[in-house]
Parts: C-alpha cells; structure tokens; sequence
C-alpha cells in the first residue's frame, strides 16, 4: 500500500484522529530529573555519548538541534497505525488543510508549533530563542514559548525550583556586554544581575523571543513555536562549564567575535520590564461555560504564537469536547477512552514502544466533538492540548 493511502486509511479509521508515539530526546548537558514516566533502563537509549534522555516532544514535525549525532528524525512524532507507523510531518503533507485547517495550511503548510516535557534535575543556563529576524540569518525561525508545571509529573521538584528571567530593570548594558566578553576567561555569574521567581506547580508563564531566562528544576510543559534555536549567555550552569560555542553557534561566522551583535540578540526592554511578572506570569483561567463532569482552564494564553488548554473529567464522566482549532494533547492522569481510541497515563515507558496518551486531533474531529470518557471510579482524567495560533485566545 502506497503511504499516501496509509495515511488517508488511519485518518478515516480514527475519525480524525491520530494516535502518535511518544518522542524521547536525549541531552548531554545537565542532569535529568527522571519523572518522564520512562523505564530507568531506557534513559541512555541513545548511548552514552549522546547523554541522558530528558525530554519528550509532543505533537512534533521538527527535527531536534542536537548536534552532529542527531538522527535524521530525531524529536518527531511517529503516528500508530496497527504495527505499521507515520511520520506526522508526512500525514500533514498529506492531508494539508484537512487535517490543520485552512488557515495553518495557507500561513505555514505545517503544524507551527509543538509541546514538550522538559525534565532537569539541575537547572537550566541563563538563555534567549531569537526573534524571527535574527534566526532567519541562520536559517531558523524565532522561538516563542510558554510553561506550565503540571502537578501529576512533579513528585519532586529538583535540586533549584526558580526560574530567573530577563535582568533587573536597574542593570546597566555594558555589564551583561562585559558578561559576554568574559565568556572564556571566568565564572560571569550573570545570574547576579537578574530576577529569580520559585516555581508554583499548577501555573505557568509566557516567554517571548529574545527574553533572557534560564528555568528551574521542575518538570515543564512547555507549547512553543516550530524550533529549537538558543543563545546560551551564561558560562557556568551549576557547576557545568558551557562551551564557547553554545553562545555563537546560532550566529552567522562573521558575526560571533561581536559583542555588540550577540548583545543585541537580548530583547532589553522586554527583559528588563520592571513589571516582568505581571505581564508574562500565567494563572490557569477557567473556561465560564463548561459541560457537566468536566472543567476547563487556559493555562497558556495571551500571545499571538500559542495556547494551551487543562481538561479535567471527572470519575465516571463522559464529555463531548469541542474546539474551534487542531491540536495536539497530553494525558497525565487518569484512563478511559479518546474518541475510538482507549487511552491512558503512561506509567513506565519503554523507549521506543506505543503508549495510549498521546494523539493529535484534526480541526475537523475537534470542531465535531471528540468523546472521550473517564473509566475511573476514583481518579479524574487530565489532559494538556496544545494549539497553535489560529484558536481565538482569552
């Protein structure tokens, strides 16, 4: 059978949906935090070299930047058909507007964005996404991104639960320039200069291209746009020493000795905004009209790039949820049945295998109505949809 009927055969059978196989990404920095649900034998999959296995794509048609070793595929989503499996990015390409819509077929001919569980013991370097313009010079696109740190995948929240963003609004430009300068020759600890906020499990921030941050040790979900594109500024990460090229690679070879070019990368007024928090910090906001035996709650929002969205079912429910857009979902508790699909929460993983908690939606299926119900007597049904930027947002 020709993949495109493949392909057309498993849209009609799920009735619009698909079911997709978890993504794994290895990292060879930091350390991971072990809370994605993968079997403990299964987190060096990719060798020794290529580091521990400490995130998981959702939803993904974009290859991970993951240096020489990435594999062709690495960091896409794989569709489930019977034994047989899909490249998602092959089922959009064919489907087109079928499956995403006609407004994210006409704009981008793809899915423009993707989520992930990020999982560091440690944290994270001081770091920016760049904006559209800057990422175009090296053939990239800009990278918006959102978080939210969900309750189930936090049994522990790592040895530094705080995330810093931007700097503080009093600090001058030529000490973060003397920051980069000093890359190669000692500690810059240009966390000094910047504003940290502990991590609160259950709600989530908005991050905009070219804002400098560097995120805590929780578990995050994080919907972000189609790339994986930084700028590492800080030299020293718990101990870690980052190398030179983590600060230039992203860079045209002409521009990576200057500090005024790699300065200019930070959004300034955006990272120093003195009202940071309460422009970009994100409660979870309810949905005013919801069905019975079932709740709501944007957990992403405000931005003109992404959303993301909590459904809890409550035990024994069964819900007809609609949406106005495609998107893709996350379970991350509970068990039941996902339109013609049985679903449940992945418990242990193993690397390479189908779960039952992942599934990409089409507009189509999610204007409809998905079905799902909750099998549980005792435990509610949650799950995270992600979607891109042609759903009206709060």
């Amino acid at each position: 059978m020709k993949k495109s009927q493949q392909i057309r055969n498993a849209f009609d059978k799920g009735e619009g949906i698909f079911q997709l196989i978890p993504a794994f990404i290895p990292r060879n920095f930091a350390k991971a935090g072990f809370r994605l649900r993968l079997h403990p034998d299964d987190y060096y999959a990719f060798g020794m070299k290529r580091g521990a296995i400490k995130e998981r794509w959702l939803s993904s048609t974009t290859v991970a930047m993951n240096g020489p070793d990435t594999l062709a595929d690495e960091g896409m989503s794989y569709v489930k058909d019977g034994k047989e499996r899909f490249l998602l990015k092959d089922a959009i390409g064919e489907l087109g507007a079928d499956i995403i819509g006609e407004i994210l077929y006409k704009n981008y001919g793809t899915f423009p964005m993707f989520a992930k569980f990020f999982d560091y013991n440690t944290p994270l370097f001081h770091h920016l996404h760049m904006e559209d313009e800057k990422a175009a010079l090296v053939g990239r696109l800009g990278k918006p991104e959102a978080y939210y740190f969900p309750r189930q995948l936090n049994n522990h929240l790592g040895e530094f639960p705080v995330t810093y963003f931007g700097f503080d609004s009093d600090t001058p430009k030529e000490t973060i320039k003397q920051c980069i300068r000093d890359y190669l020759k000692c500690d810059t600890r240009i966390t000094q200069y910047s504003r940290a906020y502990r991590i609160e499990l259950g709600t989530g921030w908005y991050t905009p291209p070219g804002v400098i941050h560097a995120p805590g040790s929780v578990l995050t979900y994080e919907p972000q746009w189609n790339s994986d594109i930084n700028t590492i500024m800080e030299n020293v990460t718990a101990g870690e020493v980052n190398g030179i090229e983590l600060l230039t690679d992203n860079c045209p070879p002409d521009r990576r000795d200057d500090i005024e070019y790699l300065f200019d990368l930070i959004d300034w007024e955006a990272s120093t905004d003195p009202h940071y928090k309460k422009k970009y910090f994100r409660e979870p906001v309810p949905l005013e009209k919801t069905q019975e035996g079932c709740t709501e709650k944007w957990v992403a929002y405000h931005n003109e790039f992404i959303a993301a969205k909590e459904v809890t079912i409550n035990p024994g429910a069964r819900i007809i949820l609609k949406d106005s857009a495609c998107y893709g979902c996350i379970l991350v508790q509970g068990y039941g049945k996902f339109g013609v699909y049985p679903c449940e929460t992945a418990v242990m993983l193993r690397f390479g295998e189908p779960s039952g908690d992942e599934f990409f939606v089409s507009e189509r299926a999610a204007r409809s109505g998905v079905t799902i119900e909750n099998h549980s007597k005792y435990e509610p049904l949650v799950i995270l949809q992600h979607f891109a930027n042609n759903i009206p947002q709060i």
